[in-house]
């Protein structure tokens, strides 16, 4: 295997709130958070920083799991259909930054991250589908 591309902590639940918290505080219309609030991108930054250990968790066996990939040669990819901020705050709060080689964010992440890794790329979406990986 030359290359895997997962989905790597939830970032639902963290994201979600950053929006209630959002259209509370300023006012906006979330569904139209680059026309009403320009400087979204920092301010979801600082939240999901402060924020990231109360929604997720670092889980030893996927650690090790993304070492031994990581050290026998494995490209390792991420997406997600959250922001690339809060996508890079989860991968640095897991402990996984350093591993990964590729983080794809948004609307069709997926799609572009296994054509930077390639078609053979090895899929996974769970934890047990990673740590199942030889």
């Amino acid at each position: 295997m030359k290359a895997v591309a997962g989905a790597l902590g939830d970032t639902e639940p963290l994201w979600r709130d950053w929006l209630e918290d959002a259209a509370r505080r300023y006012r906006v219309d979330v569904g139209a958070l680059d026309e009403q609030l320009p400087n979204w991108r920092p301010l979801l930054e600082r939240f999901a920083e402060e924020r990231a250990p109360v929604y997720l968790r670092r889980d030893a066996d996927v650690s090790e799991q993304l070492r031994r990939l990581h050290a026998g040669g494995v490209q390792i990819g991420v997406f997600t259909d959250a922001p690339e901020e809060l996508a890079r705050i989860a991968l640095s709060h897991l402990g996984a930054d350093g591993r990964v080689t590729a983080v794809a964010a948004g609307d069709g992440a997926r799609e572009r991250l296994l054509e930077r890794l390639g078609a053979d790329a090895a899929v996974v979406r769970t934890r047990a589908e990673l740590l199942a990986l030889n």
